[in-house]
């Protein structure tokens, strides 16, 4: 008896499977890395631009002035506390530049990939450094900037999209194991153990100019009464011209209560 029948059968079904596959939109193969996969480009150096909360972001804001944010009655407390004596004789002149803050505080960013999977920020501002690592983010002692685990969120064209289909979305990163530090330069208190939500979206506007905005979810238990929640938008700029790297600084606040 001939097996050629049984052959084209079998044939005919994996044919059949195929096609089935490619228009359910088979999961291709996972690509080499985070910067293959990015669905938006944050590379290059970035200006903020404070639309916002300028009386808090461009000069340090009077002692007891946390407007805004929702704190505890502890956290009010704490920042009715705050001494930049007491901060600048005790080295914590960055409180105010930790990833709670950094985001918010004027001056230029540079984004460049340290690794295929691991995303650098660099800020003139305190001359501050932040990774954000596709995967599981490193462990070791508390700091700054803490440890921030990223991933890329797809609106399009991710794994399983239709061939040909071009990716959109945008990058999310959770950062955890920082230092406590300050809200705003006047002391507005978050403790070492918040958890830090970031989503970074891409926009490009018709007259060429490129922008990213950065919207930040922080959760403390211990100082905020609610999620605290702010936008923050960077505009890119042609070269690294205006790049002026400085320690942290607090200046003296506008006006003392």
């Amino acid at each position: 008896m001939s097996h050629k029948p049984l052959f084209i059968a079998l044939g005919l079904v994996i044919v059949a499977a195929e096609a089935i596959g490619a228009q359910r939109g088979a999961v291709p193969p996972p690509l080499a890395s985070a910067r293959d996969a990015a669905p938006i480009d944050l590379t290059g150096t970035w200006v903020s631009v404070v639309t916002e909360d300028w009386r808090w972001r461009m000069m340090t804001p009077a002692k007891g002035d946390y407007m805004g944010v929702p704190l505890t009655p502890q956290g009010r407390k704490v920042a009715d506390s705050w001494d930049l004596a007491r901060d600048n004789s005790e080295g914590n002149q960055c409180r105010p530049f930790g990833v709670g803050n950094i985001m918010r505080v004027p001056g230029r960013l540079k984004i460049t990939w340290e690794d295929a999977n691991t995303l650098r920020m660099d800020f003139d501002a305190g001359t501050q450094t932040r990774l954000l690592r596709f995967g599981s983010s490193s462990q070791g002692d508390a700091s700054w900037q803490g440890r921030s685990t990223a991933t890329w969120e797809f609106t399009s064209g991710g794994r399983g999209a239709p061939a040909g289909t071009a990716r959109t979305g945008d990058l999310k990163d959770t950062t955890t194991g920082m230092r406590a530090g300050y809200f705003r330069k006047n002391g507005v208190p978050y403790s070492d153990k918040i958890v830090f939500t970031e989503y970074f979206d891409r926009h490009n506007e018709s007259n060429g100019d490129q922008w990213f905005t950065v919207t930040t979810i922080v959760e403390d238990a211990k100082y905020l009464a609610q999620p605290f929640i702010t936008s923050t938008h960077f505009k890119k700029e042609p070269d690294n011209s205006k790049w002026n790297p400085r320690p942290c600084e607090i200046t003296q606040p506008v006006v003392g209560k």
